[in-house]
């Protein structure tokens, strides 16, 4: 269900973007999303589907970008990247460890179409 609450956020960033810019629609978003967020595309899709009817980003393609989550271990140091499951270090087997990325949703950039003068 929060879902619901992050693609709401993502329409009001992309309409206030339009806005600013004297855009007359939003064609195109780009999004990261971090394997460790609990986000998934197919529900902010058929979010966006039904929130962002009558605004400037009516029909505007959503674009998902899944980033590999990065450890840090503490114990050794050791970095490396998460295949599926969290796993302990595979350098030592520590389970003190460091999450470097992986948990972001970030909004890289939005296209828009300018209003003619």
């Amino acid at each position: 269900m929060h879902e619901l609450a992050v693609t709401e956020s993502i329409l009001e960033i992309a309409n206030q973007a339009a806005l600013e810019s004297r855009a007359a629609r939003v064609t195109d978003i780009y999004l990261t999303i971090g394997q460790l967020s609990s986000i998934v595309d197919d529900s902010v899709q058929f979010y966006w589907d039904h929130i962002s009817l009558d605004t400037l980003s009516e029909g505007a393609v959503l674009h998902f970008k899944r980033v590999p989550a990065r450890l840090r271990c503490k114990a050794c140091g050791n970095e490396y990247e998460l295949n599926e499951e969290l796993m302990p270090c595979p350098a030592c087997g520590s389970i003190a460890l460091e999450i470097i990325s992986g948990e972001e949703l970030l909004i890289d950039h939005i296209e828009v179409i300018r209003e003619e003068k």
